[in-house]
C-alpha cells in the first residue's frame, strides 16, 4: 500500500490535549487513526507523510460516551488513537498543516 491518498485515510487527525502535549515531551505524538488501521499500517503512513523514522507505535481504543444531545440520549462514537514514539533527532510539528 503506497498509494498517497490511502495513507491519508489512515491518519485522521492529530490530538491536542494535555496529556498529548506530555506524550510530546517523550518524543512521542498523537493520532487519531482509522479503526481498522494496524500498527505497520500506522508506522508506514508516518514515515511516508512526514518524513521521519518510527521507533514505536502504541494504540488505544476510547469507547465513546452515552451523552444527552438536547435532551436526546445520544452516543459518540468510538476513537482509535496512535502513539507514535519517534526515533531520536525526528519531530513533527501537528500545530502546522501538512
Amino acid at each position: 500500500m503506497t498509494d498517497k491518498a490511502k495513507l491519508y485515510d489512515v491518519i485522521r487527525k492529530p490530538i491536542i490535549t494535555e496529556k498529548a502535549t506530555m506524550a510530546s515531551e517523550a518524543g512521542a505524538v498523537v493520532f487519531e487513526v482509522a479503526p481498522d488501521a494496524n500498527k505497520p499500517l500506522i508506522k508506514e503512513a508516518v514515515e511516508t507523510l512526514f518524513g521521519v523514522k518510527v521507533k514505536a507505535v502504541n494504540t488505544t481504543i476510547t469507547k465513546g460516551k452515552v451523552k444527552r444531545f438536547r435532551g436526546q440520549l445520544g452516543r459518540r462514537k468510538d476513537v482509535k488513537k496512535a502513539y507514535v514514539t519517534l526515533e531520536e533527532g525526528n519531530m513533527i510539528d501537528v500545530t502546522t498543516g501538512l
